[in-house]
């Protein structure tokens, strides 16, 4: 008995030019967040950038319309027709005009949101669900090509730009536990001991951080070799993000997250973790965070100038190593071993 014919495959080109519309997509959404952040008195749906961001949409749009016109060359939709990955594409997108109507409505009817409140309006989460599955479309054309070269970074790079705009989508979310939006010195403060709420607050920012900057990291490494210039390019994006939601007050910290990726891209290329050697896998993992973690205590100290303040030892020491012990946790989730399939007998 057969299975179901191969659902058509895109061109590199094709997933190419998905990514750098995404892009454009992304790139509103990160002025529309600095706006909210540090435009007082935004007091209307029309600015400048939501028109970056809508269009960016609308462009993005109309390339997945035009890739998928296969699907109506017989005069009703044929979802068959419709390239591998790119088909919860086209929900989404109808999802997304949905979802800004309602934006549009929600703020007519209750105003601009500035505050922590505009992560949980319901009109925001449904542009977000919709655009979080709109740019993953090269990830998951790539995912379904069975020939696609298991290593580099040019055959990957629709992929990897694609879990760059994910992931910064996703942090954006989660801004209010972005350990990249703090300060030098709310930093040196919250590793001081001086307010034990604080440093919670900051340690636990650390924990999500950690997650949303190495599970993107693990989940290509799943699939491929991790190609070198993935993970600058996905830190190289929350860098900018970071930057964006704080008013570019903690410059020294961002470029410091992207330099951190540079080092971590090091490591990949050196271990070159890949589905077939999980054990790499594991051990990038446990290295990254460290890389990450500590980069960002020591340009926090240096930046803060504050070089009098006596820090808790334990908690400058201990916080990389819980996000590697944290990191390595997962990486053995992700790499444990499947169960063979029992195929009963008659």
């Amino acid at each position: 008995m057969t299975g179901p014919p191969p659902r058509p495959a895109t061109t590199y080109r094709t997933d190419l030019v998905t990514a750098l519309l995404s892009g454009w997509f992304t790139v509103g959404l990160l002025l529309d967040a600095w706006a909210h952040n540090n435009v007082p008195e935004l007091e209307t749906f029309f600015t400048p950038w939501h028109a970056v961001f809508y269009w960016g949409f609308v462009a993005t749009a109309a390339w997945i319309g035009w890739t998928c016109r296969g699907a109506l060359r017989s005069g009703r939709p044929d979802l068959s027709a419709v390239p591998a990955g790119y088909r919860p594409a086209v929900f989404a997108v109808a999802g997304f005009a949905v979802a800004g109507i309602a934006d549009f409505s929600w703020h007519s009817a209750f105003g601009i949101e500035q505050d922590i409140d505009i992560l949980f309006s319901p009109s925001h989460l449904g542009l977000a669900a919709a655009m979080l599955v709109i740019i993953t479309t090269p990830l998951r054309a790539a995912w379904a090509a069975p020939g696609l070269p298991a290593a580099g970074l040019r055959p990957l790079l629709p992929a990897v730009l694609s879990v760059a705009f994910a992931s910064t989508l996703v942090l954006l979310f989660l801004q209010y536990a972005n350990a990249f939006s703090y300060v030098a010195g709310d930093i040196v403060f919250g590793l001081s001991n001086v307010n034990e709420d604080w440093t919670a607050e900051l340690v636990s920012a650390i924990l999500v951080t950690n997650l949303v900057l190495v599970v993107p990291l693990l989940a290509l490494a799943r699939r491929w070799v991790l190609p070198p210039g993935a993970a600058t390019v996905l830190y190289a994006f929350a860098a900018v993000l970071s930057a964006a939601v704080s008013g570019f007050a903690n410059t020294a910290l961002v470029v410091g997250l992207a330099g951190a990726g540079v080092v971590v891209d090091l490591l990949a290329a050196w271990l070159r973790p890949g589905p077939e050697r999980p054990a790499r896998v594991r051990v990038f993992a446990a290295l990254t965070p460290l890389v990450v973690w500590t980069v960002y205590l020591v340009v926090a100290y240096v930046a803060s100038g504050d070089t009098g303040t006596t820090g808790v030892i334990e908690l400058y020491t201990g916080l990389p190593v819980v996000q590697s012990l944290l990191s390595l946790l997962i990486a053995m989730l992700l790499t444990a071993a499947r169960p063979a399939v029992v195929v009963p007998t008659r």
